[in-house]
């Protein structure tokens, strides 16, 4: 399928996304965010897809949303498209590679990966509250669950961008690189993560994310379920034999 605001390519089980309408620094349209629905579609039922990297063209990774087009579309209440939330399901690992400045819906599309690599001299933030909105793509809810409720509600209540380094800091990226280091670092990261057994990495991102959710008692049990089922598959006996013969491991995702 062929894309007009997204580059999507696939190679050696890893999916590339990247977001190009560099012009207008990757803002969400709706038909970038419709392409954007589709190509996690695509992902999901793609069984060679072990992991996903999302990036932006150009200087900026995503400065939010559109409303111009979104408004100009001729319905009584213009739908908005949640692009965070198709991505946050996408049961393969992703990694955003944040090469510029992610603000608004930019930042929540960041927010719903995985992990999240950001270049020196980009600034994230959620600036809807200063245009009378609030963050509906998920941003009240994942960003405190990554830095805690207080520096949250600074952030949505102020609505002022921060800078990458405290962005590092207060835990909401993992790592902050050199823009010429950036694709390297995540092309690296995305191989390494790629070349694991795509069930394990599955379940640990589930026994992460649910479990978030539930008691640490439940949780436990939760973690405990997920590890029994790995016992029984194909790559549990490959990753024991393998190790044992001292050869790399060729897991199959079964």
């Amino acid at each position: 399928m062929c894309y007009e605001t997204i580059v999507y390519q696939k190679r050696d089980r890893i999916a590339n996304i990247t977001l190009n309408r560099p012009e207008v620094n990757n803002i969400i349209s709706p038909q970038l965010a419709q392409e954007l629905l589709d190509i996690c579609s695509e992902v999901s039922q793609d069984e060679e897809v072990r992991v996903v990297t999302i990036t932006g063209a150009g200087e900026a990774f995503c400065v939010g949303t559109d409303w111009s087009s979104f408004l100009s579309l001729k319905t009584a209440q213009p739908k908005l498209l949640s692009v965070a939330g198709a991505v946050a399901k996408l049961d393969c690992s992703i990694i955003a590679a944040i090469n510029g400045d992610a603000l608004g819906q930019g930042l929540e599309l960041a927010l719903a990966c995985d992990i999240r690599i950001a270049a020196e001299g980009a600034c994230l933030g959620l600036p809807q509250i200063a245009s009378g909105f609030i963050p509906w793509d998920g941003g009240t809810q994942r960003l405190p669950r990554l830095v805690g409720r207080a520096k949250a509600m600074e952030m949505l209540l102020l609505g002022e961008p921060i800078s990458v380094r405290e962005a590092y800091r207060i835990g909401l990226v993992n790592r902050v690189v050199t823009l010429e280091e950036l694709p390297l670092v995540v092309a690296d990261m995305a191989r390494r993560m790629a070349s694991s057994a795509p069930l394990a990495l599955r379940y640990a991102k589930e026994a992460i994310n649910k479990g978030l959710e539930l008691t640490l008692d439940q949780g436990l049990h939760l973690e405990a379920d997920l590890y029994s089922l790995l016992q029984t598959t194909h790559d549990r006996t490959e990753g024991i034999t393998a190790f044992r013969g001292k050869r790399q491991p060729k897991f199959r995702g079964r």
